[in-house]
């Protein structure tokens, strides 16, 4: 049985997929591959991982693997080699998001810029963005905005400042389950819910310098308040990409991971291994930014469609 408008969906990936290396091949960015299995996880509470059991001889290391969610962990631990500006374009897989909008096995494209801060960083990707759009005729506005600034302009809400029940005001009649919610939390149902839907279809929209509490491994410039150096990006509504300064200190990213898995024990999740590997090199890694891009977001747009089955070969159901 044919799928509608698959043969289109499946030549822009090819095209999108030429257009991406290229972009990168000019800047002399390296494609890399790095392993899908690992024997560390991420630690993320807000993501799940998809694990499997190796079967083999036991030299081999341990049995459980975990299939990576981004290649972050080891193009950083390339980047501390010595390897320079790399990328990946790969599959990734995150348990349970199969909706609409989200399929548990996508297509990322991650790449890192020695030398360059978040805010270079992000102008990259709306140039790789603006060029992708030119495959479909089209073009975009772009608009640059700090987090803070994007809250004030458009609720009138200090987002690092204001008191709980100030940011929860503009939610009163979305009939949200307070139960649980940290103030990030309610940060985020203020940006999916109030912000990203007014952002215009044809404009990037790049907001910079986040809450220090959703650093994730981005460095934390100590400003008062303190902000941490991370960007997203979106095209429209959808987000597109989510970019830092890196972090490149162990013993605080340590920190970052433990804090992790003690969320993830106080919600009855599992703990996730720490990756040590990437921590016993952390501090060689020069400074750089990175960024990772949901290639099917991308398509998404592209398309013209709202849901992720229109630019996949056969969906998570179908599969």
């Amino acid at each position: 049985m044919s799928q509608p408008g698959l043969p289109a969906s499946l030549r822009l990936r090819a095209n999108l997929y030429r257009l991406l290396r290229g972009f990168l091949a000019e800047r002399q960015v390296l494609e890399v591959e790095t392993p899908i299995l690992s024997a560390a996880g991420n630690t993320d509470p807000n993501i799940e991982s998809f694990t499997t059991i190796f079967s083999g001889h036991v030299d081999a290391g341990v049995r459980e693997r975990w299939m990576r969610t981004s290649p972050e962990y080891p193009l950083k631990r390339l980047l501390a080699a010595g390897v320079g500006d790399c990328y990946e374009l790969g599959r990734v897989f995150r348990n349970g998001e199969a909706g609409g909008r989200h399929n548990p096995e996508f297509t990322m494209l991650e790449w890192y810029r020695v030398g360059l801060d978040h805010r270079e960083l992000a102008g990259e990707v709306v140039a790789l963005v603006q060029a992708a759009l030119a495959l479909v005729d089209r073009q975009a506005e772009v608009r640059v905005a700090s987090y803070r600034g994007l809250f004030l302009d458009a609720l009138g809400i200090d987002p690092l400042t204001a008191p709980l029940e100030v940011l929860q005001q503009p939610l009163a009649a979305s009939n949200i389950d307070p139960q649980g919610l940290t103030r990030d939390d309610w940060l985020d149902l203020l940006l999916t819910h109030r912000l990203q839907p007014t952002f215009p279809r044809d404009r990037i929209t790049v907001v910079h310098d986040y809450p220090a509490s959703q650093c994730a491994l981005a460095r934390i410039r100590h400003e008062d308040p303190p902000v941490a150096e991370r960007f997203e990006l979106y095209l429209g509504p959808h987000e597109l990409a989510n970019g830092y300064h890196e972090l490149n200190d162990a013993a605080e990213q340590r920190v970052r991971f433990e804090r992790d898995n003690g969320t993830r024990r106080a919600r009855g999740l599992r703990e996730v291994p720490i990756d040590e590997r990437l921590l016993a090199v952390l501090d060689a890694m020069p400074d750089c930014a990175g960024v990772a891009l949901g290639v099917e977001r991308l398509l998404m747009c592209l398309a013209g469609t709202d849901a992720i089955a229109d630019v996949l070969a056969f969906p998570f159901a179908q599969a």
